[in-house]
């Protein structure tokens, strides 16, 4: 029993840092936007994106939640990719960035070498029906399509951007992951979907204000 619970106070701190780190970096964004009133884009912003992505995908696998690694492993690069274009990623220790490259591989080497175990886990784990197992996934994908859309439009700008698309995918894809997390009675992606659902609202607002 102690050590359930010893185990469980692991996965959870851990899910609970990346949502942490996850919060600031909309708390940082969204206190530079109110300031000159329009959305920016600070380097922080993907700096803690990327190690928050990176620990929630460790918490998903120590979970067996497939829908949440699916969601990090489609935005990983996405974030890597953001900084190369703002030209912070070259400002990290070579050792660090090397670990953040060879990362994914490394995963996918060790699945490969356990992959019966792995599958059974996460795609037949009965803790999480099949039919919420896909509205999961499907809000993970539409939660990460918002990345893709800031991607293609920051490379056709050749800079870091985060327009109103953006903001309203995020939206979208909050809505279905926070009735996810009440199903799977989640409390890391419930408290980190609250927090983040209020600041994609206020950007909407700043931007529509601009526009207009």
């Amino acid at each position: 029993m102690h050590d359930w619970l010893s185990y469980n106070f692991f996965v959870y701190a851990i899910g609970f840092t990346a949502q942490i780190l996850f919060s600031a970096r909309l708390l940082i964004q969204w206190i530079k936007s109110e300031r000159v009133k329009t959305v920016l884009t600070p380097e922080l912003f993907w700096k803690l994106s990327l190690l928050a992505s990176f620990l929630l995908f460790v918490y998903g696998w120590l979970r067996d939640d497939f829908a949440i690694m699916l969601g990090q492993s489609m935005t990983y690069f996405i974030y890597i990719r953001n900084m190369q274009l703002q030209g912070s990623w070259k400002k990290l220790p070579s050792v660090l960035r090397l670990f953040f490259w060879i990362f994914p591989t490394l995963i996918i080497f060790y699945s490969y070498h356990n992959n019966r175990i792995d599958i059974d886990l996460l795609f037949r784990n009965k803790e999480i029906p099949l039919r919420l197992l896909l509205w999961g996934s499907a809000g993970q994908i539409i939660f990460t399509f918002r990345f893709i859309y800031q991607w293609i439009y920051s490379e056709r700008r050749k800079e870091s951007s985060l327009p109103l698309g953006f903001w309203l995918i995020s939206l979208t894809g909050s809505m279905m992951i926070l009735s996810y997390a009440v199903f799977r009675k989640d409390p890391v992606l419930f408290i980190g979907q609250m927090f983040g659902f209020i600041v994609y609202i206020r950007n909407i607002v700043l931007l529509m204000k601009k526009q207009k």
